[in-house]
């Protein structure tokens, strides 16, 4: 008989309707009191408690990115398949997407700018180099959904007669080499002039790709244990 091996992990949620907005043990670093402080920043704290609080809708569209070929119910699954015995709301569909829109991407992107940052150490290899963090800049593009609200903003791909595809959106990063970890993320339209870029994807950070690394210690987020 073969040995086995059984490892368990005790993740701690809030309770009520507050219970499926987690992370698993990603919670640590995302944790509650940082998810609440950029809600109430952007104003997207819900007036009354809802099914779905703010903060929730939050950890739900995180959860989305981490699990991007799940459906909207596949991902809510996930984020409730450990509560079974709290009985956790099933919202529908249309419910999710509603929430999505209530929050708005003010919260994602003021999290995203609190998160973001420069991890390595001195001594890490290949993060610095004659005394400068060495960075990349990285883009891809990506599909949004043919829609009227976005078309204006989003070229398709065009052929010789036709356009045909999906709307695309191009996505640049500025990557610390040593840790891949993301330093800033900006999106413009395909073929979009430099003169029309956003600021950030013309312009690394000085802050962050030329600071010598005797003069700027790392940013490094520090697990905290979540609180309900």
């Amino acid at each position: 008989m073969q040995e086995k091996s059984v490892i368990t992990r005790t993740v701690e949620v809030a309770g009520g309707v507050y219970a499926p907005g987690h992370l698993g043990e990603l919670t640590q670093i995302v944790d509650f009191a940082l998810v609440d402080a950029v809600v109430e920043e952007t104003g997207a704290r819900e007036r009354r408690l809802r099914l779905l609080p703010s903060r929730v809708v939050v950890y739900f569209v995180l959860a989305l990115a981490l699990f991007e070929h799940c459906s909207y119910r596949a991902t809510w699954g996930k984020l409730t398949a450990a509560l079974q015995e709290l009985n956790p709301v099933r919202p529908s569909i249309s419910s999710l997407s509603r929430a999505r829109r209530r929050i708005g991407a003010a919260p994602l992107r003021r999290l995203s700018e609190t998160l973001a940052g420069p991890i390595a150490h001195r001594t890490t290899p290949s993060a610095f180099y004659r005394g400068l963090r060495t960075v990349a800049i990285d883009g891809t593009s990506l599909h949004v959904p043919d829609e009227e609200q976005v078309a204006w903003h989003y070229p398709k791909r065009k052929g010789d007669r036709m356009e045909f595809g999906y709307l695309l959106l191009r996505l640049l990063v500025l990557i610390e080499c040593a840790t891949r970890a993301v330093l800033a993320a900006t999106s413009y339209p395909p073929g979009a002039g430099s003169a029309s870029r956003p600021a950030a994807a013309r312009t690394p950070p000085a802050s962050t790709a030329r600071t010598p690394a005797s003069t700027r210690p790392p940013r490094r987020p520090t697990p905290s244990t979540p609180k309900s």
